[in-house]
């Protein structure tokens, strides 16, 4: 089988987990016998430096006939069984979908964010969520300035996503959607997406480590430093927390906010920012805990998944996906989004319960090896390929 594979990497100085997910799923690819043919585009190469660059990518990000014509030859050249993308934007555009349409080749698309209903991609505004852009078109985000605060980054994607809408691609020229939870599936249906093309397949995690013992007497936050990830509600939380450190593990532009709201709580947590990832998963791994107090619908967040591997529970936010993936009093425990009261009892319960958290550890690995291993998410991937395959086949036929 050869595969077409798709990805629009983010700037090395805004990195993203759907670049990791990207390149872990290509190599697992590669690494069970399927060709792969990658056509990639790096916004790390794109000039902004003048009004009218800047003007024809905002056009080109609804349909660019560089990208129908590289990939047109691409395929032509190489012949692929299946084009599988991953994200597009904004080199890429649905162009590429018209490119394998017009050569016959089934297009599977896994989704990691929202930005086929909502401009800003994470359904999130004001600091709680919002919905205010599904079931119509997005002109609500026009007013807010949804992407990037800027009327004309908005406007581009808001062009994007109305050309494309009117014109039918998103769900005549896809023969395959992949959500990564049925919480975001349920989105995407409401914003428009047909619900008979989507199948829902998790993010894996390649060379897991060993389950940690979680004996270093400290808890952990892993990810980044924003608004939308709720590191103001745990610090308010922590507070309230009997004796136990926070570690804080990752970068972003509320660094030195949360710095100074912990300072001046008296709170015991330490920031250490980026880490190589084996020093991560070690101090995951010691952790008797980990927090997800995130305040927007999480896709599908790769430190649940790497927690999980290391055997240490994890405390979320009840909301969207992680209220789907933490399995409350077994891998770990939920607590109301934004409530840094609910957040410390949570806390506090499982810091005086050690059998309880003996007992997590333990479903926290096991749920990993039954769902997250790179070996079952491979049978997956093959089953949708597969699927679709067949399905591309019958409608030829007919």
């Amino acid at each position: 089988m050869k595969i077409l594979f798709v990805h629009n990497f983010y700037r090395t100085s805004a990195p993203s987990g759907e670049d990791n997910v990207a390149r872990n799923e290509s190599k697992l690819l590669e690494d069970n016998g399927v060709e792969v043919i990658r056509y990639e585009r790096f916004n790390d190469d794109i000039d902004e430096s003048a009004i009218l660059k800047r003007l024809r990518l905002g056009y080109e990000y609804a349909w660019s006939r560089t990208t129908y014509d590289e990939v047109y030859g691409l395929i032509k050249q190489t012949g692929p069984d299946i084009a599988h993308v991953h994200s597009l934007h904004p080199q890429i555009t649905p162009s590429i979908y018209a490119a394998c349409h017009d050569m016959a080749v089934p297009v599977v698309h896994t989704l990691h964010n929202y930005r086929y209903i909502c401009p800003g991609a994470l359904l999130f505004r004001n600091g709680r969520p919002c919905e205010d852009c599904i079931g119509k078109f997005p002109f609500p985000a026009l007013r807010h300035r949804c992407y990037r605060g800027s009327l004309a980054a908005t406007g581009s994607v808001v062009w994007m996503i109305a050309y494309n809408r009117l014109r039918g691609t998103f769900n005549n020229q896809v023969d395959r959607y992949i959500a990564l939870t049925d919480f975001t599936k349920s989105r995407l249906v409401a914003g428009g997406l047909n619900a008979e093309r989507i199948d829902v397949k998790p993010n894996f995690l390649p060379d897991p480590p060993k389950a940690g013992k979680g004996a270093g007497e400290y808890a952990v936050y892993v990810g980044r430093l924003s608004e939308e990830k709720g590191l103001h509600t745990l610090l308010s939380a922590w507070r309230s927390v009997d004796d136990m450190e926070l570690k804080v593990l990752g970068d972003g532009p509320q660094k030195s906010q949360l710095e100074a709201q912990a300072r001046l709580g008296g709170a015991n947590v330490a920031f250490l920012g980026m880490l190589p990832r084996k020093d991560v998963l070690s101090i995951v791994g010691e952790a008797e805990m980990q927090f997800v107090p995130s305040e927007w619908y999480e896709g599908f967040p790769m430190v649940i998944v790497e927690a999980y591997a290391c055997g240490t529970p994890v405390i979320a936010s009840r909301i969207g996906s992680l209220d789907e993936i933490v399995v409350d009093g077994e891998t770990g425990m939920k607590f109301e989004p934004g409530n840094p009261r609910d957040l410390a009892e949570k806390i506090n319960d499982l810091v005086h319960d050690r059998q309880k958290l003996t007992a997590m550890r333990k479903k926290a690995r096991t749920l990993f090896e039954e769902k997250y291993t790179a070996e079952r998410n491979f049978s997956m991937l093959l089953e949708i390929y597969q699927r679709v395959r067949e399905g591309f086949e019958k409608r030829r036929e007919n």
